[in-house]
């Protein structure tokens, strides 16, 4: 304490005030008060021609931590009891459970921090044991998920952290690093597809979390990856080895250098973009990280890269060609429908499901089960193709056929007569055109769209697209003749006349006008 405080704090204790009291007054903690009560007596004891006062109880200084707990022989008063506590230990029990059966069953005469302190001293704790793995080159490699610098988020003043990906070869610990703000299945594969090519080979298997990029359903055994995610380890000829369940030190590597990047490489840092960041990484990969000398191994990783890259998987020529999965029901004419296309998907049958695996430039048709090829189909570059070869399509009336027909005989005969011919010539494929002129009568007078039907079919053009052209025409040809009707009779009544059928004899209004006259009663009367 400063010198003030001290001779506070020894004045008060001259006027006999109590600890408690002097704390509180001074705002000096307790402990520290009660430090200098002590250092206070001692002095005013060892002062000469101080009397002692005897109100005063001097407190006799504390045993060491040493001796505390303990017989006067020196040892502890647990010492008789030894085995029972090594056997209750061994038991997985603590201290307070044995200090009470200390108590209860063996009449134990010292305190529980006597207790405490000898179970601390004898309880043996075994270290925890990792069996350290050795890997041949080429052979693992483990990926995992980090947080990178705060980046710009382009276009704004906000700053986000994206994701960081690390991919680590275990044999010699080099790793291929990337930023980017978003996953998903696609980019999962693709940060993989860069690892390798980035490396120079694949390697024989990779070591991954349960992430839903990768694995959709965890298990130990038979694991359900990701369909994209397996396709690409296939076409690399990987095998993916998800860990167990909050099981990180299966992958021990890449968690250290997801560390190691974080508090080296990317700590107090920002960047303004995030292929900035990306070309910081690569550099500071090559020139700092791969130059380094690895802890446990007391190698250079780079030195320990090139004795592995002989080792690595040879990469195939063609990039992955990266698809999505969706689930179609095949319709009443044999086909599925893509991006308003309609496809042919036998031998699958009617109403049933199948997986539809679409790429860039193709989709392939499969068995929603096995998975197994049905068809194969180039993407129709225009909305409305139609892929289904002549020979299978079908022909015969369905209820939703007839179900068109009925609709189209109440809008007139002509409509349904092209209805017919157009089913006759595309089969059921062709519905969809029959449902495009039944909904015509939906927007437009019944009569137009069966006129607009006949003339279809006088010009030979059975088309759903024509006929509603038609439709629209007749529609506007009949407003524009509305809007010429009030025109014309507002221009007849701009010319007066006298003579109209409604227009009677000027004699007649004064015949009435003389009759009305003579039948009136004189304002007089009204007042007799």
């Amino acid at each position: 304490m400063k010198p003030n405080q001290r001779a506070t704090v020894y004045t008060l204790l001259e006027r006999k005030t109590s600890q408690r009291e002097i704390a509180r007054l001074t705002g000096i903690d307790r402990k520290t008060v009660r430090s200098y009560h002590k250092r206070w007596l001692a002095e005013q004891s060892n002062s000469p021609g101080v009397a002692t006062d005897p109100s005063v109880q001097i407190t006799p200084p504390r045993p060491p931590a040493s001796t505390r707990g303990k017989s006067p022989g020196g040892a502890s008063l647990c010492e008789p009891h030894r085995a029972f506590i090594e056997a209750q230990l061994r038991l997985g029990r603590n201290a307070t459970a044995i200090y009470q059966d200390l108590v209860d069953a063996h009449s134990f005469a010292g305190r529980y921090n006597s207790v405490k302190r000898f179970v601390a001293r004898i309880r043996v704790r075994e270290p925890e044991q990792f069996d350290r793995l050795s890997f041949l080159p080429g052979e693992e490699m483990q990926v995992d998920w980090g947080e990178g610098a705060p980046t710009r988020v382009p276009g704004t003043d906000r700053w986000r952290k994206p994701r960081l990906f690390v991919a680590t070869l275990r044999y010699s610990r080099r790793s291929f690093r990337r930023v980017v703000w978003n996953s998903s299945q696609q980019v999962w594969a693709e940060l993989h597809e860069q690892a390798w090519r980035y490396f120079g080979g694949s390697c024989r298997y990779v070591v991954l979390d349960n992430l839903k990029e990768g694995v959709l359903k965890p298990d130990l055994y038979e694991p359900e990856l990701n369909p994209v995610y397996a396709a690409t380890l296939a076409h690399y000829e990987v095998v993916a080895d998800p860990a167990r369940v909050r099981d990180p030190n299966r992958k021990g590597s890449v968690e250290n250098a997801i560390g190691h990047t974080q508090a080296t490489a990317l700590k107090g840092k920002r960047f303004e973009t995030i292929e900035e960041q990306n070309a910081y990484l690569e550099h500071w990969e090559t020139k700092w990280a791969a130059s380094r000398i690895h802890g446990s191994e007391r190698r250079q990783v780079q030195a320990m890269f090139e004795e592995e890259l002989p080792h690595l998987q040879s990469l195939p020529a063609l990039p992955m060609a990266y698809f999505r999965d969706e689930q179609r029901t095949v319709c009443d004419d044999g086909c599925v429908r893509v991006a308003h296309c309609s496809y042919a998907a036998r031998p699958a049958a009617i109403g049933t499901k199948v997986l539809l695996r679409i790429f860039e430039h193709r989709l392939e048709i499969r068995d929603l089960q096995t998975q197994a090829l049905l068809r194969t189909h180039t993407k129709a570059e225009r909305p409305g193709t139609v892929v289904l070869p002549m020979d299978e399509r079908v022909f015969n009336p369905s209820r939703e056929t007839r179900h068109i027909l009925k609709q189209a005989d109440a809008i007139g005969v002509d409509a349904a007569r092209l209805c017919q011919m157009l089913f006759a010539i595309e089969g059921r494929v062709g519905q969809r055109k029959l449902w495009g002129i039944v909904h015509l009568a939906d927007r437009y007078p019944r009569q137009m769209v069966n006129t607009a039907c006949a003339q279809a079919i006088e010009e030979g053009v059975h088309s759903y697209r024509h006929v509603k052209a038609i439709t629209e025409r007749l529609v506007a040809q009949a407003l524009a003749q509305l809007d010429a009707a009030p025109a014309a009779g507002q221009a007849e009544q701009t010319t007066p006349t006298q003579a109209h059928e409604l227009i009677r004899n000027p004699q007649e209004y004064g015949e009435l006008f003389a009759i009305a006259a003579a039948t009136t009663t004189p304002q007089g009367d009204l007042f007799a």
